[in-house]
């Protein structure tokens, strides 16, 4: 039985989740899990996820939440390469250290530039607010230097000379405000260099295929969101706004 896989590539995390499956030839099967259609909140995946996010694992009878805990769980469960999660002790502490620092900086930082950008004019129907653009893009500048600076400092990749699940989540991260038309690698040459091997080290297929979806939010509508989830989004915007 293989695993299977409740994904949608819209999803920074769930992105990371299918990049690391296919690049490592991970029989999985994907089940799409529409967040626009709010199928995430179904009663049906509440089986699943309790949590009602992607993504989501099911391995026969057994079930996992959160990406980084399924990313651990595959690379344990199907022996993938070495460098991915080191086994030397201290090259795996900066991935733990990294994979640590996200939650609360880069990840959701990069998310409100999407959010401000993307979903207030589409879902609230009125023009973003440049002010509050500016106050997160600076929140994200601010990371950005303590990504160059602490993480990755003068290495090719977070834990040294090969990628590691840190730069996958890394990456998928400063993809979400790229997407939107904010360029997060203009005029850091570090970063930029870093941003291509990590590209070249997935490989050009597989990158373009994962990103297909979320480098086409321009042509996102209102009316592809399910009543319950757009509304949910509205409030979680509003709150953003304040």
């Amino acid at each position: 039985m293989v695993v299977e896989l409740y994904l949608d590539l819209l999803s920074q995390p769930c992105r990371s989740v299918y990049i690391f499956a296919k690049k490592n030839n991970i029989p999985f099967e994907f089940k799409h899990v529409e967040l626009l259609k709010g199928q995430h909140l179904s009663e049906e995946f509440v089986k699943v996820n309790l949590l009602r996010k992607v993504p989501a694992l099911k391995d026969g009878a057994f079930t996992l939440a959160e990406s980084i805990a399924i990313l651990l769980y595959l690379s344990r469960k199907f022996n993938t390469p070495d460098h991915w999660y080191p086994s030397d002790v201290q090259k795996r502490a900066r991935v733990d250290e990294y994979l640590s620092w996200q939650h609360t900086s880069i990840r959701p930082q990069g998310c409100k530039v999407y959010d401000i950008k993307a979903m207030v004019p589409l879902l609230m129907d009125k023009p973003f607010p440049p002010e509050k653009l500016e106050e997160e893009i600076k929140d994200l500048n601010f990371s950005l230097k303590q990504f160059e600076e602490k993480f990755l400092q003068d290495k090719p990749f977070i834990a040294g000379g090969e990628i590691s699940l840190a730069d996958l989540m890394a990456l998928e991260e400063l993809v979400q405000p790229v997407a939107v038309g904010c360029d997060v690698f203009e005029g850091r040459s570090k970063l930029a260099e870093w941003r291509s091997r990590v590209e070249e080290a997935i490989g050009k297929e597989l990158f373009e295929q994962a990103h297909e979806v979320v480098l086409n939010t321009k042509d996102l509508s209102a009316a592809q969101f399910s009543p319950q989830l757009k509304e949910q989004l509205i409030q979680m915007l509003q709150k953003e706004l304040k």
